[in-house]
């Protein structure tokens, strides 16, 4: 008897901490959802050091990729520390030699797709490493991180990705960022005349938004469209991963003369392009009711912490973990394109997006999530989570990524974009910025959504606002790798 009681002990003591609420309904019976960054290197690959930057760097940056999520005795999720079997996450597929780039970049999709759907195996940490060593349009070969979500979001995980990699200039320089703006406090006199009617305004979107939020979470669902099949299960169906880049410089210019922010001109051009196509495929949906889930991280800092810092702060928005909200936003509609001003989309895309953020909506429906998860369970949190997702139409995230180029192992990233694999959506639009470009990446749904027609008409769009805004047609983009 004792020894049993030791053995319930030590393995209590291994239970290093409970999984976070977001952690347990992206890992449910009815959500898995994961996160693919991808590293496009410039010269081939050469996988001899992956065993020793595994061990070394990547497993020590947080105990999570060295432990299982798991039900204790009271039934209540934690994480668990295991030794790590590194050969298990280590995967070097093999595909015909002697082909061009432009076949590769096929047989690169196909295998994205394929292991995008695939369902972490619940025995063994939740992440792998895939290192594509044939050469694509883009790239001398690709090396691809697949973590689970349940593990943190794109801050977190980022700050671990970035852990991993060094300045190909000067691995002794840090690696620096564009500055992040937080928002200041009321401190004026003109700013407490203001405080009144900001009460109110606040007040009302805040009613108007949490309202709207859990009828589109329950009852209230998009339209079916060119980008919104609506069937169930699209989750489990193959996707198509494209990508786009823009020049960071130019969208700064659209952002100067329209005196918008970045995330206002990106969120315009996104929009107007998203419109384009539907309309190219159905004209009738150009107005149709359509909804954008945008990702707000909900951290207040000034930029990306060290591991350490994550690890050890008090403050919860430094922490490590799962830190963000939606926003619905509701497409602008396309009264007519060859009538209408592509500035118009950047506009509304800042008006509702500021009206949006003046309201406590987003702090109200975390709120309702945690109060749902006490009284009826994760899992019944996380079919509501399900629901908001499959009800609308598509998901915008973005992050900030590194000024310098950037090497993993002595292998120079010519390129870097991240794609969230695994909501019930047939479009996932996520973005980065790296080297003064902006990567955007477009998950599709195959068969359903013309991933190359859908790129080029969000490269309309940046066009024609660039022209609209700066009075003359962008630089044309550098030509792929040879």
């Amino acid at each position: 008897m004792e020894n049993l009681k030791q053995r319930e002990e030590e393995e209590e003591l291994e239970l290093d901490e409970p999984v976070s609420p977001t952690g347990q309904y992206f890992n449910s019976s009815v959500l898995s959802i994961s996160i693919l960054c991808i590293l496009e290197s410039e010269v081939p690959i050469d996988d001899s050091l992956t065993m020793s930057l595994l061990k070394d760097v990547f497993l020590p940056i947080n105990p999570r990729f060295s432990s299982l999520m798991v039900e204790d005795k009271n039934g209540v999720k934690q994480w668990k520390r295991v030794e790590v079997k590194l050969k298990d996450h280590i995967n070097i597929p093999i595909f015909p030699a002697g082909l061009s780039r432009e076949s590769y970049d096929g047989y690169f999709d196909d295998y994205l797709s394929e292991i995008a759907m695939k369902e972490f195996p619940q025995s063994s940490p939740l992440w792998e490493i895939h290192i594509i060593k044939y050469p694509t349009i883009n790239a001398a070969g690709n090396l691809v991180f697949r973590l689970h979500h349940a593990m943190g979001d794109g801050f977190s995980l980022m700050g671990a990705l970035l852990s991993c990699l060094q300045r190909a200039d000067n691995p002794n320089l840090p690696i620096t960022f564009p500055s992040f703006r937080v928002s200041s406090n009321l401190d004026s006199a003109k700013s407490i005349m203001k405080a009144v009617p900001r009460a109110l305004s606040t007040a009302f979107n805040t009613v108007s938004d949490l309202g709207w939020g859990i009828l589109k979470s329950t009852v209230v669902e998009d339209d079916q469209t060119p980008i919104r099949s609506g069937d169930p299960g699209v989750e489990f169906r193959p996707v198509s991963i494209a990508t786009i880049s823009f020049s960071l410089d130019n969208i700064k210019k659209i952002k100067a003369e329209l005196g918008a922010t970045i995330n206002d001109v990106l969120t315009g051009i996104i929009f107007f392009g998203t419109r384009l196509y539907m309309q190219s495929m159905d004209h009738a949906s150009r107005n149709v009711n359509s909804t954008a889930l945008v990702l707000l991280n909900t951290r207040v800092i000034s930029g990306y912490k060290s591991l350490k810092e994550m690890r050890e702060s008090d403050h919860v928005s430094s922490q490590w973990g799962n830190q963000f909200a939606f926003l619905h936003v509701s497409l602008p509609e396309l009264a007519d394109d060859k009538f209408t001003d592509p500035l118009d989309f950047v506009a509304k895309a800042q008006q509702i997006i500021q009206r949006k953020r003046n309201s406590l909506a987003v702090y109200l429906t975390g709120r309702l999530l945690e109060t749902l998860r006490k009284y009826r369970g994760p899992e019944v949190t996380a079919r509501y989570i399900h629901t908001t997702l499959k009800n609308s139409s598509m998901t915008i995230s973005n992050m900030i990524g590194p000024v310098e180029q950037v090497a993993v192992a002595n292998h120079p990233c010519r390129g870097m974009y991240f794609m969230v694999a695994g909501p019930p959506q047939s479009l996932t639009i996520t973005m980065v910025s790296y080297m003064g470009k902006l990567q955007i990446a477009v998950g599709t749904e195959k068969g359903f959504i013309d991933p190359r027609k859908f790129n080029a008409c969000i490269e309309d769009a940046f066009q024609r606002i660039f022209e609209a805004a700066v009075g003359t047609p962008p630089p044309p983009p550098p030509p792929p790798i040879s």
